[in-house]
């Protein structure tokens, strides 16, 4: 009996432990820093990402792609190996930038490309890797790692999504769909995931977990070995897994399928956060935002206003999700998740795009640039890149967010349509406008008596308020006037 307890007790710790992010400082965000070169990471947790406070980054696929023509984005997502070498760097680069990052406190989670492999492209028999290994997606035949047509599903596509036996056996958009339960494909994924945990890595974000059996995924993972302990982790920790399930209640196969085995990527959240701030639905329904929007529970979500795919129209949301392009309502979203307690968060971090399909910046030969930044630390648009994460507002939220901690949220307030506030109870409060209108109440901020900084127009700099003092009485109280498509954001440790 004692022997059973302690195998259900053991059992619980794994699958608890797949949810923990690992963060120090009671750091709370990570940014995605999507298709950055490695040196490039190791020099922005350095010098801004460790800094002003966020928790992790999540990197681009560090295994070998496919090369294809004009270098879109989506060849990250074409497996050729698992050998360390992209775009981004190589291997030797990769481990230099998740020990520079471990040294700044900022943790490093990798996008796993595990259920498929490159996909048949019938105007070529030999495809070509980053790491230049030969491959051939028609036959199934990838010798770099090596997998061959044993290790692959039969050739079909996923023509009904309620199906889920097609949606987890066939064919993603003609990607090569692996069998995991077969030995070799789970051997050759633990042995990449090992590799990487060696290097420092604190986690996956697990691509396209919807096409793989629950099942499967739970022997994968409990087959990959505890983090390093060199990297400042604890004694059997073990890795974070967020999963990749889009689902916004129209399909067969749910979120709550693989809530047990780790985090999950609410796209309903990114999907409600678009529509409200797109006028769709009113802000004063947020009063009780979370898992009554039927959002996961807090502990088992990863929160995104936007990602790689929707902003691109890809994954689920369509036109109501809000990306950098409709910055003004961006900011206002970014500000009301990062302020809400709600959700495991990730700040999104893009280049400038026109076509959907359009790569990174990059040279003539294929490669990346790096991004330039300007006299306010904010990249340039020359250089192509757009850095949501370094918009002041992102920058002071993600900041508030961490001050805040588990301060309850209290003084809710709305004018009855798009109007609101809210505090973290004696550590923070926010007020948004989404009205065409400027509002004008005396609101409750919990705050002590004093004057405060506004870190939504860019908070102390030099001990100097960048913005807007707001002044609260000895009640908590403070007479707010806010302009429409603007904020006010109150942090306890800006006071003048």
């Amino acid at each position: 009996m004692l022997f059973l307890i302690a195998v259900i007790a053991n059992l619980l710790i794994l699958t608890a432990g797949y949810h923990n992010t690992h963060f120090v400082d009671n750091r709370t965000a990570i940014v995605h820093l999507f298709e950055w070169k490695w040196e490039d990471i190791a020099k922005e947790c350095e010098n801004y990402l460790g800094p002003n406070g966020f928790g992790g980054v999540q990197l681009s696929p560090v295994n070998e792609n496919a090369v294809m023509n004009n270098r879109p984005w989506y060849e990250r997502y074409q497996p050729i190996s698992y050998k360390l070498i992209t775009r981004s760097g190589n291997r030797e680069e990769l481990q230099d930038m998740i020990r520079r990052c471990n040294a700044v406190g900022v943790r490093i989670y990798v996008d796993a490309v595990i259920n498929h492999m490159a996909a048949y492209d019938p105007t070529k028999i030999k495809v070509f890797g980053t790491a230049n290994s030969e491959s051939n997606p028609g036959d199934r035949y990838f010798p770099a790692v090596p997998y061959t047509p044993d290790d692959f599903h039969p050739i079909c596509s996923i023509q009904n999504y309620q199906d889920p036996v097609q949606v987890r056996n066939c064919e993603l958009a003609g990607l090569r769909d692996l069998n995991h339960t077969k030995e070799n494909v789970r051997n050759k994924i633990v042995e990449f995931f090992n590799e990487l945990i060696d290097l420092g890595v604190a986690g996956f974000r697990i691509d396209a977990a919807k096409h793989m059996w629950p099942e499967d995924l739970e022997v994968i993972y409990k087959r990959v070995k505890n983090l390093n302990t060199n990297f400042g982790f604890p004694q059997n920790a073990r890795p974070l897994i967020y999963q990749e399930v889009i689902d916004l209640g129209g399909e067969n196969i749910k979120k709550y399928d693989y809530k047990h085995m780790g985090r999950v990527t609410e796209f309903k959240f990114s999907a409600e956060i678009g529509n409200l701030f797109r006028g769709n639905n009113k802000l004063k329904w947020t009063k009780n935002w979370g898992p009554e929007w039927d959002f996961l529970q807090t502990d088992d979500s990863i929160v995104f206003v936007d990602n790689h795919d929707n902003q691109r129209g890809h994954g689920a949301g369509g036109s109501s999700i809000l990306t950098y392009k409709n910055d003004q309502l961006y900011k206002l979203a970014s500000a009301f998740m990062l302020a809400h307690p709600y959700g495991w968060t990730r700040v999104m971090s893009s280049f400038h795009f026109s076509d959907p399909s359009q790569g990174p910046p990059q040279d003539k030969q294929g490669n990346i640039i790096s991004p330039s930044f300007d006299s306010n630390g904010l990249c340039t648009i020359e250089s192509g890149w757009v850095c949501e994460h370094r918009w002041k507002e992102i920058q002071q939220l993600v900041k508030f967010r961490n001050l805040v901690g588990n301060a309850p949220l209290t003084n809710w307030w709305d004018n009855g349509n798009n109007a609101i506030a809210f505090s973290r109870e004696g550590k923070g409060f926010i007020v948004i406008n989404n009205e065409s209108n400027q509002i004008s109440a005396n609101l409750q901020t919990s705050l002590p008596a004093g004057k405060y900084c506004n870190l939504y127009e860019g908070g102390l700099v030099q001990n100097k308020c960048a913005g807007r003092v707001i002044e609260v009485d000895g009640s908590g109280k403070a007479n707010i006037v806010l302009d429409s498509k603007k904020a006010i954001v109150l942090l306890y440790t800006d006071k003048i």
